[in-house]
């Protein structure tokens, strides 16, 4: 499987990206130099491309598929596209504070902690639909570890478009979200521009 090993608070300066849309809460005191040209439409167009990349883990291909499959689908393209990576598994795991970065959230997929809708799930890319109830297995519940990640994460707002149960460690999709739920920095028209050409 492709790995992206660039240092994380590298790519988000280079993004000009706040660490904490990933649940990192590190700074870069280093300032990032950019040369004085004004940047193409296109290179806007890429960096943005780049940045949802970023965020939500997802290399080239998956992200096209994620794209033609938005574009089919009734509605603004765009908005679709966000709510589908918004639903992935790793990153309602993520939403509900049950990890506290994103990468965290896609190894606990990964290593078969997560359930939904009772059966055990090990794919970060798997799409939730609404009344989908994810939850940690039940023999990793009182595990250390989510004592841990839960005690970092109190004071971080579920979404409105989830319900989320700490105790029980586990969490409902009430509706799959609108674009103005999600609170993502990523210009979505220009991504759709992008691979509209």
């Amino acid at each position: 499987m492709a790995v992206n090993k660039t240092p994380v608070l590298k790519r988000c300066r280079s993004l000009g990206l706040d660490p904490v849309y990933l649940g990192i809460d590190k700074k870069s005191t280093r300032e990032l130099r950019r040369s004085g040209r004004k940047m193409s439409e296109y290179g806007l167009q890429l960096r943005e491309k780049q940045k949802a990349k970023f965020i939500y883990g997802v290399l080239e291909k998956p992200f096209r598929n994620y794209y033609e499959k938005a574009d089919r689908m009734p509605g603004q393209t765009g908005a679709n596209l966000m709510a589908m990576l918004e639903c992935r598994l790793d990153s309602i795991i993520f939403r509900l504070g049950f990890a506290r970065t994103r990468r965290e959230a896609r190894q606990i997929v990964d290593h078969k902690h997560v359930t939904v809708n009772g059966k055990v799930v090990n794919i970060p890319s798997y799409l939730c639909g609404v009344g989908d109830v994810i939850a940690i297995k039940e023999n990793k519940k009182d595990a250390q570890r989510y004592k841990d990640i839960l005690e970092v994460t109190a004071d971080r707002a579920v979404p409105s478009w989830l319900e989320c149960n700490q105790e029980a460690k586990e969490g409902t999709v009430k509706e799959i979200p609108s674009r103005d739920l999600i609170d993502v920095p990523v210009n979505e028209m220009l991504i759709v521009e992008l691979y509209s050409k």
